[in-house]
């Protein structure tokens, strides 16, 4: 039986604290209201759903601090540089903005629909209290409106339709138009939508800026009214004497608009999200300039660029932009050269409109030099951190990439390739196990002259157990053709497919195979294994990893990080 904790525990005690502050925050926001002096006369025209409304509106607050924050890169990037020397388990939470923005997303979602629903009540509450056949309900209904401001019923007029007196309050209009850009922002982040229509996803997303104007004009009107003068007019003791109100024993109740408390909030995550693009903005103003374009099969071309004083660790990634093609958009792309070389380069496949336009721009099917002026100004913005900066942490690395998701173990390999070059180089890590599932053989072609020079400069080292590298073909044979390679095989030195000592396998990998063994091999050992592809096969292993993970010292350990952009 795996250990679980070993991938999850981390994760899920920072998910377990959130939650516990969201429900002590809700459950104390819940009966302050429901035991307060303040709020006696308001709840007893629309009950619980006052309580249910300030609760949901607290947790709003808290987790509209929170959700920003995930997707401030250049933050991130600190946090993981200053915490250089910082546990492995520690800074692996650090992958994972993505997934706690999704969360917080999902939680603001939630929060939203129990106040929607709460205020709904609410306004049918008021509206029907001028219908009331209880006369302490009625008296305070007919509050007239003074210098003083003794009213609590927002609603001044009896007959009116919910509907009509929520579009007359900023609360209701700013209410509705945050909901629809929450749903058009949530239904938008689907991987459907993401992977077919990226540009959908990348336009309603930056809907969360009317989201938060929205939000932090909510409540300027101050329609929650609370009753200022308890000390003097007891709403306990008083609510059923309505008909001595005035009178020195039971004065008029005074009432006064909450003021809004959402901008003290989210004031300082904005902040930080503002500096955030500004930085993002001036360091895209560098431009890079194209220096060479390759073509590769399976749709996949080459962009080597210069870009002044640009540096990068192994695995990092960048966002590119293109302003011939979008003013607006950028892209993620994992960069494939090594910090030891002089140029940076992404290998981009062609899926989508932007990446078919930027191919188009870049002349890529032409097959000739174009001249650097002929090129499209690109805008680079980056580098920034992933899970692969942290591989040299481990004695024993699994890299595994399917298609075009092994870009990022591109400049991971060739830095290991510039250190092995480097005889006075020591490292702490002693076995490289990579797996890579391509789609065909095209696809492995421009990975191959990397690997045979790692390969080699392994065997001159007197290491040559240092790099397992074990190739599937999923595609581009059939079983007649495997079984006569194979057969033919037995006899050459180098495999006949990729031209590399270690022979190439067909089909799928057994992965449960895969981890078993490697468990076996590695006993005792803490085992990074890093992945980028498809979800789907991020989930299995994932599962493998927990599976195989033992909690015993002397058993394997597998620490599972996935590429996240």
């Amino acid at each position: 039986m795996g250990d679980w904790l070993v991938n999850e525990g981390p994760k899920w005690f920072i998910v377990g604290v959130w939650l516990v502050i969201n429900v002590g925050l809700f459950a104390g926001t819940f009966v302050s209201y429901q035991q307060s002096l303040d709020y006696f006369y308001l709840r007893l025209l629309v009950g619980d759903a006052l309580c249910w409304a300030r609760a949901s509106a607290a947790c709003l607050n808290f987790n509209c601090l929170l959700i920003l924050l995930p997707v401030c890169r250049n933050l991130i990037s600190s946090i993981r540089g200053a915490c250089s020397c910082c546990h492995r388990n520690a800074r692996r939470q650090l992958d994972k903005n993505l997934t706690y923005h999704r969360y917080l997303g999902y939680m603001i979602c939630l929060m939203t629909a129990i106040h929607v629903v709460a205020h709904c009540f609410d306004f049918e509450h008021l509206v029907g209290a001028y219908e009331s056949s209880d006369p302490a309900v009625q008296a305070i209904t007919h509050l007239s409106v003074t210098t003083n401001g003794s009213y609590v019923n927002p609603v001044r007029s009896p007959g009116t339709d919910p509907t009509q007196e929520v579009f007359k309050s900023v609360a209701g209009v700013s209410g509705v138009v945050i909901t629809l850009c929450l749903i058009l922002i949530v239904t938008s982040s689907t991987d459907v939508v993401r992977r077919s229509y990226f540009e959908v996803f990348w336009f309603t997303h930056h809907l969360f800026v009317i989201f938060y104007i929205g939000l932090v004009i909510h409540g300027v009107q101050g329609i929650i009214r609370g009753q200022t003068n308890t000390s003097k007019h007891n709403p306990a003791k008083c609510y059923t004497r309505y008909d001595k109100w005035g009178s020195q024993e039971c004065p008029l109740p005074q009432f006064s608009g909450s003021p809004p408390k959402t901008w003290i909030w989210v004031l300082a995550p904005v902040v930080l999200y503002i500096i955030e693009r500004i930085i993002r903005f001036f360091r895209s103003l560098k431009t890079a300039v194209i220096t060479k374009v390759v073509k590769h099969q399976s749709n996949v071309f080459e962009l080597q660029m210069m870009k002044k004083g640009f540096s990068a660790l192994p695995g990092q990634y960048v966002f590119l932009q293109c302003s011939s093609i979008s003013q607006l958009e950028w892209h993620p792309f994992t960069l494939t050269s090594s910090p030891n070389e002089d140029f940076l380069s992404v290998h981009i496949r062609r899926v989508g409109d932007w990446t078919e336009k930027l191919a188009k721009a870049c002349h890529v099917d032409e097959g000739e030099f174009q001249e650097a002026w002929k090129m499209p100004r690109l805008a680079v913005d980056g580098p920034f951190g992933t899970a692969t900066e942290d591989f040299f942490r481990y004695q024993v690395a699994v890299l595994i990439g399917a298609g075009i998701g092994v870009t990022p173990f591109a400049a991971v390999l060739k830095n290991i390739w510039y250190k092995y070059c480097d005889v006075n180089t020591e490292m702490s890590l002693k076995k490289v196990h990579f797996f890579w599932v391509c789609p065909d053989t095209h696809a492995f072609e421009w990975f191959q002259d990397l690997l045979k020079s790692l390969e080699q400069q392994t065997y001159e080292r007197g290491n040559a157990n240092f790099l397992s590298h074990n190739i599937y073909l999923t595609r581009g044979w059939d079983s007649n053709q495997a079984r006569n390679i194979m057969i033919h095989d037995d006899d050459n030195a180098l495999d006949p497919v990729t031209g590399l000592s270690q022979k190439t396998h067909y089909g799928r990998p057994q992965w449960d195979r895969v981890f078993s063994s490697l468990a076996q091999q590695h006993q005792g050992v803490s085992v990074g294994v890093f992945f980028c592809g498809p979800k789907e096969l991020s989930t299995q292993l994932h599962k493998l990893c927990n599976k195989y993970s033992s909690s015993d010292n002397s058993g394997t350990r597998f620490f599972y990080n996935k590429e996240n952009f």
